[in-house]
């Protein structure tokens, strides 16, 4: 094929019809980056003569060109733009992007890249060299800017803007000044608005002169590449701006982290590898904005953006990035506790278009990270233990259960998650009373409707606190995930209801990962106190059974759809119940279920006790009973510490086990004398063995694009061969998603794997492993290493 030459289209040469130099104009500036014959790099220029009148209204530009073609132009006094330099190391340094792969030039073979895009924040000045056929005089030449958005750029939309560039100081708007003139060499300074939209724009330079006739000559220059825009949170007219700027190297830089996830007595963490300046994460990411809908006007609001985010992160109702699945059958798709990061799920929906399967909350929360940072929005993953799923707006929770503890499914709506991840992302709300602004709730998991979507938020954690729920978006719902009241209603005999309030139980021990805290050595997932974790319960709600708390769930029900839920009399129980803490267990092991008692009545006590235990999944949908047992114990008067204990053994539960390992156990007790009701459930894992790493080399001596070597290991700890095994590795900056393939690893035996990194970029990066195979399975581990230019 012929390669396109627009520099032959000059005043001299045009002869292309008006719809033909359009076709051309588009397949240059958009074409060429796609990979198609067009070499932009081969370009020496690409501009275009066009006229106007001289009074300065526009003339049809083929019209034109036939017109003026009598009169005489001195080359002397027209100056064309040859070339734009980007300037894009100095310029992603400024606006701290160069971490974006899509923005570095690769000199090694391996990582050749010859065509790094330009990447800013909105707001911030960036510096471009414009390359001129001969010096530029201020008095004779004119020097124009334009930049375009979108298919259909309009200048009343804010996707065209144009200006002449001048020492003119325009607050928060569309600028440019000269910095310095060295014989051709115009070096400007832009700048953008901090209110600008985010994506691809293109870049025109307009040059113009007066002709003998009074007419004016303009000569265009289309710089062949598009640039992007990202919000900027160091600029402090940016609505996602933070003040704390050095947070920003956790909640838009770090590009590894941990999500938390267990149970509040047991919190474990999963390392993930956010990725999000991986090289085809931002376009992905931009992708977003464009299939969600969101429109033009609106890709400048981080509240649309991130409320869009949350819609199509998920693919119910839109063919979103990524499917849900909580039945336990993963065929056709990954096993959500396989995925150790967003990097493979975007690359795979980037290259089908289509919803990748599968994810559970965690894996959604993942990914809705990464893209946040990616376009400049602060965000972290959040994880609340003993989560409520509110399905009814009561801001309540309601179980229904007979006398002997059986649940009655046909009453039940709402569900207590073991955990549940979603995400805050930090923004002003110009839209909300004073006082709402700072971390937002956003959540991807798809679970309500709202406004006819499968989304929440963006909702302001200050407005959840104080109960505000009427503010937008979804407050009643995510009020309810931390601070529902739990009823539990057991069915008599003759009809009628008990009811037991649990109001302590929901929104337990609210977690993130602490910012500016990085890992020095590998780490095992589970730790009684894991010093990376934050816990952000206080900023969510007040403490509980404080005045505050209770005020605040009291206002909160003013907007419910009940209204009936106060604090019941419980002056008349004198038996207090507790579970006995059960230490991290290993799965493949047995465990003991315990109930201990006091008495604090001066008379003894008759007690009737069912203990139940479940194989339940994370959403704490059971999925099998695998014990149960009746007790009927007599506690003497001051008795304390009484206790009874249920034995579970491998094989009661390994049939039934599931991913994650999760277990509820359930007591409902009655008190013969006092007619006193506990109904309470306990929910706890079994811990899943740890990965082991071994560095092969010296770890001081790992250097960028030279290979190294690690291993890594594991134990079976069951009693039962694993089949279709594999390591599955990734890194930023290290390696990109890789899976290793392992033979069957039988009972107590170890499976092992050397694995070979090259690192393309220096700094404090993370090697990310986990295993795989066709059982129930959840084994991660991350390993650091320290990369040297």
């Amino acid at each position: 094929m012929q390669r396109f030459r627009p520099w032959l289209y000059n005043s001299g040469d045009y002869s292309m019809s008006r719809r033909g130099f359009s076709r051309g104009r588009r397949m240059v500036t958009y074409e060429s980056r796609m990979g198609s014959a067009f070499d932009p790099v081969s370009i020496p220029h690409f501009w275009q003569a066009y006229g106007s009148t001289a009074d300065g209204r526009s003339v049809d530009r083929w019209k034109a060109q036939h017109e003026r073609s009598s009169v005489k132009i001195d080359d002397n006094t027209v100056m064309r733009c040859n070339w734009v330099d980007l300037k894009i190391a100095q310029n992603s340094k400024d606006h701290h992007t160069d971490q974006f792969e899509c923005s570095t030039y690769w000199e090694d073979d391996k990582y050749q890249r010859q065509d790094p895009y330009l990447i800013l924040r909105r707001g911030q000045a960036f510096v471009v060299d414009l390359q001129m056929d001969k010096p530029f005089n201020k008095e004779m030449h004119d020097l124009k800017l334009c930049f375009e958005y979108g298919k259909f750029p309009k200048p009343g939309k804010g996707t065209s803007v144009s200006f002449h560039v001048s020492a003119k100081d325009r607050p928060k708007e569309w600028g440019a000044e000269i910095v310095s003139v060295v014989g051709n060499t115009i070096t400007v300074s832009i700048i953008t608005p901090p209110d600008c939209l985010i994506g691809k724009w293109d870049m025109r330079v307009d040059t113009a002169v007066k002709l003998n006739d009074g007419s004016t000559r303009l000569f265009r220059y289309f710089f062949p590449k598009q640039f992007y825009v990202l919000f900027n949170p160091w600029c402090k007219d940016d609505q996602v701006y933070m003040p704390d700027t050095k947070l920003l190297n956790e909640y838009v830089l770090n590009d590894v982290g941990k999500i938390y996830a267990g149970t509040s007595k047991q919190i474990g963490s999963k390392p993930w590898n956010f990725g999000q300046f991986e090289d085809f994460v931002l376009d992905c990411s931009l992708l977003v904005l464009e299939k969600s809908g969101l429109a033009l006007s609106a890709r400048g609001n981080p509240v649309q953006i991130a409320r869009k985010i949350s819609a199509f992160t998920n693919s119910p109702d839109d063919n979103g990035i990524l499917m849900g699945n909580w039945s336990g059958n993963y065929e056709g798709g990954t096993r959500p506790t396989k995925w150790v990061g967003s990097v493979a799920i975007l690359q795979e929906y980037w290259k089908r278009k289509r919803p990748v399967k599968y994810g559970q909350c965690w894996v959604f929360s993942g990914v809705v990270t990464t893209i946040c940072r990616c376009l400049g929005i602060p965000c972290r993953p959040v994880t609340n233990f003993v989560s409520a799923h509110d399905s009814d707006g009561t801001i309540s929770i309601d179980d229904y259960f007979d006398m002997d503890g059986n649940l009655l499914e046909e009453f039940c709506e709402d569900s207590i998650w073991n955990f549940h991840v979603w995400n805050d992302v930090w923004m002003a709300r110009p839209d909300l009373p004073s006082g709402c602004g700072g971390w937002q709730a956003i959540d991807a998991t798809p679970q309500e409707l709202s406004d006819g979507v499968y989304c929440a938020g963006p909702c302001s954690l200050n407005a959840i606190k104080a109960g505000q729920v009427y503010l937008p978006y979804d407050g009643p719902f995510i009020f309810a995930e931390v601070n529902a009241d739990r009823v539990r209603h057991r069915r008599r005999n003759d009809g009628t209801w008990d009811r037991y309030f649990m109001k302590a139980s929901v929104g337990q021990k609210i977690s993130t990962k602490k910012p500016l805290v990085t890992a020095v050595d590998s780490f095992s997932r589970w730790k009684k106190e894991d010093p990376d974790r934050e816990d952000i319960t206080e900023q969510y709600k007040f403490k509980e059974g404080t005045s505050e708390e209770r005020a605040a769930t009291l206002a909160a029900n003013l907007k419910s759809t009940r209204r009936d839920l106060y604090d019941r009399n419980t002056d008349g129980d004198d038996v207090k119940f507790e579970w006995e803490d059960k230490d991290f267990i290993t799965v493949g092991s047995s465990f003991d279920v315990a109930l201990v008692m006091t008495n604090k009545a001066k008379e003894e006590r008759k007690v009737e006790i069912t203990l139940k235990a479940a194989v339940v999944y994370y959403t704490g949908v059971i999925k099998s009973f695998v014990k149960g047992d009746k007790f009927e114990i007599t506690l003497a008067a001051g008795e304390k510490g009484k206790k009874v204990t249920m034995s579970v053994t491998p094989d009661d539960y390994l049939d039934e086990l599931v991913d994650h390992a999760n277990f509820k156990t359930t007591v409902i007790a009655k008190v013969d004398e006092t007619n006193q009701i506990f109904m309470e459930d306990d929910d706890f894992m079994l811990r899943p063995p740890p990965l082991e790493f071994e560095f092969l080399g010296k770890k001081n001596e790992i250097k960028t694009l030279t290979p190294f070597k690690l291993k890594v290991g594991f134990t079976n700890p069951l009693p039962i061969p694993l089949t279709r095994c594999m390591f599955i590795v990734e890194g930023p900056g290290l390696q990109k998603p890789m899976e290793y393939q392992l033979m069957d690893v039988g009972p107590g035996k170890r499976a092992e794997q050397t694995i070979s990194l090259t690192p393309k970029t220096a700094g404090n990066k993370q090697v990310i492993v986990s295993f795989d195979c066709y059982q129930p399975c959840d084994v991660t581990g991350m390993f650091p290493v320290t990369v040297k230019g």
